[in-house]
């Protein structure tokens, strides 16, 4: 699940907070990004028992209306094919995901008024209505059910960034909101790859798509900060036309987390390196700031190559 894409983004936001807070060691920044993926996994998790918890929540609003028909002398018959959706009745089955939230006391209790605000937007979803009036619904359609739930109404909605502001307090994680929508690409992922025979045990995704990316996230971390001063004196020669205070402080870190890359990290591709680092610097810095780091990262590339101290495997 976590690949080198989002430790990039754990190891800048973890840098972030050690430089802006005087006194912290690099042990405690490593501890520090070791919670961050544990709290975005933890989300992970979180997200798929979500299921569960609409699907309980339109159960009892049957039997609400069940109790209210019977007072007023009402014939009342249901449509229970949401809540017999077999894709929730696996999540809610599913021994290693009941395991999880049991450990990490991982719940929604907090989350209610989201819940019921986003059910009354689902029953109003074009989607919803359309699997609710089929004839029959195959495990395809409540698989094709899900993703779109989770992939077009939870994707950006208020109701549940609020919900999740609120856990966050609750349960004590961080950076739930900051990575909700990257989260819920890979519930539908998970949800994509369900098959009914996998009974209980249908596949979830690892914390890290191998070892490598945990080895990869901690020396990224660490070389960082050990060669940090020597990294800003790299950016300061090769911006020299910009007075140091006018840089602004995500883009000190966003360059000084990708010059160690560049220079210490010689498997991964000069290429790959780079076009990370702009795109982490469009989406966490200023509108122009990628245009700059793009600039100062080329100069020091030069640079290295006319000392012979760059040994990427290709070039830009």
């Amino acid at each position: 699940m976590i690949n080198r894409t989002l430790v990039r983004t754990k190891v800048i936001q973890t840098l972030y907070a050690y430089y802006k807070v005087e006194g912290k060691s690099p042990l405690t920044a490593r501890k520090e990004l070791l919670k961050s993926f544990s709290d975005t996994y933890s989300l992970y998790m979180l997200m798929l028992s979500f299921a569960d918890e609409l699907t309980s929540f339109a159960e009892a609003q049957i039997e609400a209306n069940k109790a209210k028909a019977a007072i007023m002398h009402q014939t009342y018959v249901p449509n229970r094919r949401f809540v017999n959706n077999k894709v929730s009745q696996l999540l809610f089955n599913n021994r290693r995901l009941r395991t999880y939230l049991e450990e990490q006391h991982l719940h929604w209790d907090a989350a209610h008024p989201a819940i019921t605000a986003i059910y009354k937007q689902l029953i109003e979803c074009p989607f919803y209505k359309e699997y609710m009036c089929l004839e029959s619904a195959t495990f395809e359609d409540d698989k094709q059910l899900w993703r779109k739930i989770y992939g077009n109404l939870l994707m950006d909605n208020e109701h549940l960034q609020s919900a999740l502001e609120e856990l966050e307090v609750v349960l004590d994680y961080q950076g739930w909101t900051i990575d909700i929508d990257l989260i819920l690409t890979y519930v539908v992922k998970t949800i994509k790859r369900f098959k009914l025979e996998n009974g209980d045990d249908q596949e979830l995704l690892e914390m890290f798509d191998s070892e490598d990316e945990l080895t990869f996230a901690k020396e990224l971390l660490g070389r960082t900060i050990s060669h940090a001063d020597e990294y800003r004196e790299m950016i300061a020669q090769s911006s020299k036309n910009w007075e140091s205070d006018r840089i602004a402080y995500m883009d000190y870190i966003i360059l000084i987390t990708a010059i160690t890359e560049i220079t210490q990290f010689n498997d991964i591709a000069l290429e790959i390196s780079m076009n990370e680092y702009i795109e982490l610097a469009k989406e966490y810095s200023g509108d122009k700031s990628y245009t700059f780091i793009n600039g100062i990262l080329n100069k020091i590339v030069q640079d290295l190559r006319q000392a012979n101290k760059l040994f990427k495997l290709f070039s830009v």
